[in-house]
């Protein structure tokens, strides 16, 4: 197909504007990777642009030394790999029955959901609610309350509602359970909708912050984003294995660079392996209401 000038010009001015908006989000990523590889001089100086100057890998050598980076971590980590399972399964779970024009009530329970979407629970009330059902300064009061997001459910039900009804209806006539469609059929179908609702619930509970400030007190249950608070606002390490001697050698700038680093690079190689999933899952679940 010719372009026709005017086309051309268009073409070439969005390449212009969405590479202009690409280096707004890839310059600072580089910024702070090199600054987490530099050296406490040149970071003071000002030096650092997008490479590392005085290359080094203390600022890393002296995080992984504090002990509460590794309990924090080991928290996060147990929140995104169960607390998205249970996300997905609850997820499902609800928004399966709510696509299937046989369930009886399904509108009324629509209502619910998107006044949920509208009304949030205050944060007393919900705080009250949790001390009594004793899920204070436990990991599942990170998990439990937030199984259901109501966007995602509203997504995963339009994608549920364009699964044939014919299929459906040929399971039922071979004899096959409700339970064992959703596991055999219905599942299996749906990969590149359970692959994007992974990856936004993935996202979501690796960066729990608020949740866990105000439910959680103990040390041994923090979160990684609150140990990287902790670092980034009050350049605390808190272990007594950093020394002054291992402190001098490195800048408060590096070592919050080299956090914000171990804190975002796990989370940013899942989506390498779910990308194929990604687009295909957001486009269908948002085509029917």
């Amino acid at each position: 197909m010719i372009l026709t000038k005017g086309q051309r010009a268009f073409q070439l001015f969005n390449i212009i504007l969405l590479f202009v908006i690409g280096l707004t989000m890839v310059l600072p990523i580089l910024n702070v990777l090199a600054q987490s590889f530099s050296n406490a001089s040149a970071i003071n100086s000002g030096a650092v642009g997008i490479w590392p100057v005085g290359f080094t890998l203390e600022n890393y050598h002296l995080i992984l030394k504090d002990a509460s980076i590794w309990v924090a971590f080991r928290n996060s980590l147990i929140i995104t790999v169960f607390g998205t399972l249970i996300n997905l399964l609850a997820t499902a779970s609800l928004a399966y029955p709510l696509s299937r024009p046989e369930y009886l009530y399904r509108k009324m329970a629509l209502v619910f959901v998107l006044i949920t979407m509208i009304f949030h629970a205050p944060l007393i009330p919900n705080y009250l609610l949790l001390k009594n059902l004793h899920m204070l300064n436990t990991l599942w009061v990170l998990m439990i309350p937030s199984a259901i997001s109501a966007y995602n459910l509203f997504v995963m039900r339009s994608f549920f509602m364009n699964l044939p009804n014919e299929l459906l209806d040929s399971a039922r006539i071979d004899g096959c359970g409700e339970f064992r469609m959703i596991w055999n059929i219905v599942l299996p179908m749906s990969k590149p909708v359970m692959a994007t609702m992974g990856i936004m619930y993935a996202v979501a509970n690796w960066n729990m912050y608020s949740q866990a400030i105000f439910y959680i007190d103990k040390r041994t249950l923090i979160t990684l984003q609150v140990r990287l608070r902790e670092i980034v606002i009050t350049d605390n390490m808190g272990s007594s294995d950093v020394t002054s001697e291992l402190m001098a050698l490195v800048s408060p700038e590096g070592l919050k660079m080299a956090v914000i680093v171990i804190a975002t690079i796990p989370i940013m190689l899942i989506y390498p392996f779910l990308q194929k999933h990604f687009i295909k899952g957001m486009l269908v679940g948002s085509i029917k209401s």
